[in-house]
């Protein structure tokens, strides 16, 4: 068993810290926060880099399906600023890998290339006001009429729908079907006419904010129907597609660059702060809560780059995921409260990085499929019997 990278994804990882140094001042993360939206143009300069391809085969302009390798560019764009991640996952997963595993021929044709280039980024538009993991209860209705599909409803948490260009909507298709075959997913752009959107404001997550987006009898075109109209009522099975597993480690692996800029952070002030006469990293209940940080912080890299292989490898991975996504999370976010603990006053107040990272972890925990879910789902894999 080999835990060592593999030579071209210490590279990746090396590029990629190299661009944010030069490229990701802490001022423009600041100003960024501040005004809660990262420019599109990021994205455009990820994409120059080549990350944008990396979830999709190169007929359709990407670099090969490489799961590990994205798991690397979301964990290093993290590290500056989690909705830099956030971008590039709403481009290159989001859009990048459901189109491929699920779009029809002219979908990938007309869309794939764009994304390679940073030049598209896409929405989830699944929960609603009453809808949240209960997802196949969706009220949104879409109805097919000739060659044009009619929506109305409305969804919730729908990250980055202002600035996207694509929102991928699930919508009930045909209320009197069978539960599960009757949903159908379809692209829609914002600026369709009927589309409105509203930016919720959150505690976190600044610069990839979430929306409340309202349908008033948008139309679109049947093509736009993920996959093609004869993919119409079968919204399930792309959703619980071959992307599924691999989009359980964009939220980990969020987790886990933020969590370790914390670390390093909260490092760096236990070697320059001084109290009692002495560096604050000497006295060893700092020295303790940091050894104890790193460790876990280990233990939850070798976690998500251990499923990460899994589903590379297309191995089994359901109930490892799931593992995963509740495992790193949450370990994750207790290094980020311990590391608060260690910069005391400083790390409660604007300056630091650290109040932005204790505001950005506590979402981790929650979206992507929360951590009450993911033990639901690892009970119903292992067969557990519910009461």
């Amino acid at each position: 068993m080999d835990f060592q990278e593999e030579e071209h994804i210490t590279m990746l990882r090396d590029m990629i810290r190299k661009f944010v140094a030069k490229e990701v001042t802490s001022e423009m993360v600041a100003a960024w926060d501040e005004a809660d939206q990262i420019p599109r143009e990021m994205l455009v300069r990820i994409g120059e880099l080549g990350l944008c391809g990396l979830t999709f085969g190169e007929e359709h302009g990407g670099f090969g399906r490489d799961i590990v390798a994205m798991t690397v560019a979301i964990e290093e764009l993290a590290k500056p600023m989690m909705s830099l991640a956030g971008l590039y996952i709403s481009a290159v997963c989001y859009g990048g890998m459901n189109i491929e595993a699920s779009g029809s021929a002219a979908q990938k044709a007309e869309i794939l290339p764009k994304v390679t280039e940073g030049k598209m980024c896409f929405a989830y538009g699944l929960s609603e006001p009453n809808v949240g993991a209960d997802l196949p209860s969706v009220e949104t209705r879409g109805e097919l009429i000739g060659d044009k599909v009619i929506i109305n409803g409305a969804k919730r948490w729908c990250s980055s729908a202002d600035m996207a260009d694509l929102i991928f909507v699930l919508l009930k298709s045909d209320p009197e079907g069978p539960r599960y075959n009757n949903l159908s997913f379809v692209l829609v752009p914002p600026n369709a006419k009927g589309v409105t959107t509203q930016r919720v404001k959150t505690m976190g997550s600044n610069g990839n904010g979430t929306c409340d987006v309202h349908f008033d009898n948008v139309e679109v075109p049947a093509e736009n129907i993920l996959g093609g109209p004869e993919f119409w009522n079968r919204g399930w099975e792309q959703l619980a597609g071959p992307a599924l597993e691999a989009e359980k480690l964009e939220v980990p692996a969020l987790a886990l660059g933020v969590a370790e800029a914390a670390m390093t952070e909260a490092w760096q002030y236990a070697e320059e702060r001084e109290q009692f006469g002495q560096k604050i990293g000497k006295f060893q209940s700092i020295r303790h809560m940091l050894a104890d940080g790193k460790t876990k912080l280990q233990a939850a890299r070798l976690m998500l780059y251990w499923c990460a292989d899994l589903i590379a490898n297309e191995r089994p991975s359901a109930a490892e995921s799931s593992m995963t996504k509740m495992f790193v999370t949450e370990t994750c976010k207790e290094v980020v409260l311990t590391c608060q603990t260690v910069m005391g006053a400083y790390g409660y107040a604007e300056g630091f990085g650290m109040e932005r990272y204790v505001r950005d972890i506590l979402a981790t925990t929650i979206f992507g499929g929360s951590t009450a879910i993911q033990l639901n789902n690892i009970a119903n894999r292992y067969r557990l019997a519910k009461g």
